[in-house]
């Protein structure tokens, strides 16, 4: 077997931090979690730990990222995948029923947003990142009003936020009560659309 090269060996070390960090945010909370369970649960020292992240608010960001880029993949793969308006309608909704809520990352998002409300550097981390799926989501809206001949109701980055400020609120009540139902989104989706019902 080869041997792995430095940053090979280091991409292997920071990818298992990061899994093994996101067992025990989910599990356990963000702040309960310390970079020392981390670092011992994952076999590594916590000196591993911060020759790979400046704080345990970056790794809960590469955490977070992690977690972010998978949903995003879902959800574009169930908005893109069929041809039909009301087939991709259906499996936007089938995606917010599944995911919208999910208690353990809604959670962490909420700690993590809370703890880090002081920390002006970690603040802008988290501006970008939530601007960066903003656009990715106008682009989104962009390219499925295209291939279903539609246009938007208003511009996509407008669109976008009112759907990332309605799916994060749902989010939030489904942790309190699972049985909110997410198909006002659904239904805000198909407006922004312009699609009859």
């Amino acid at each position: 077997m080869a041997r792995l090269s430095r940053v090979e060996s280091q991409e292997r070390t920071r990818e298992q931090l990061v899994a093994t960090a996101r067992e025990l945010f989910l599990r356990d909370g963000y702040g309960v979690t310390s970079l020392s369970d981390v670092a011992e649960r994952a076999g590594y020292s916590k000196g591993a730990v911060y020759s790979n992240f400046r704080s345990k608010g970056h790794l809960c960001l590469a955490v977070l990222d992690a977690i972010r880029t998978e949903q995003l993949a879902l959800l574009t793969d169930a908005v893109l995948r069929d041809a039909g308006a009301d087939d991709r309608l259906a499996a936007f909704a089938a995606w917010g029923e599944a995911h919208i809520g999910d208690e353990t990352w809604t959670l962490l998002e909420v700690e993590f947003l809370i703890g880090a409300r002081h920390d002006a550097e970690l603040r802008g981390e988290i501006t970008a990142r939530v601007t960066a799926i903003r656009e990715a989501l106008a682009q989104l809206l962009e390219a499925l009003a295209g291939e279903l001949g539609a246009s938007l109701a208003m511009p996509a980055e407008q669109a976008a936020m009112t759907l990332l400020s309605l799916g994060i609120g749902l989010g939030v009540q489904r942790v309190a009560d699972p049985a909110v139902p997410t198909a006002v989104l659904t239904d805000t989706l198909r407006l922004v659309l312009r699609l009859s019902r």
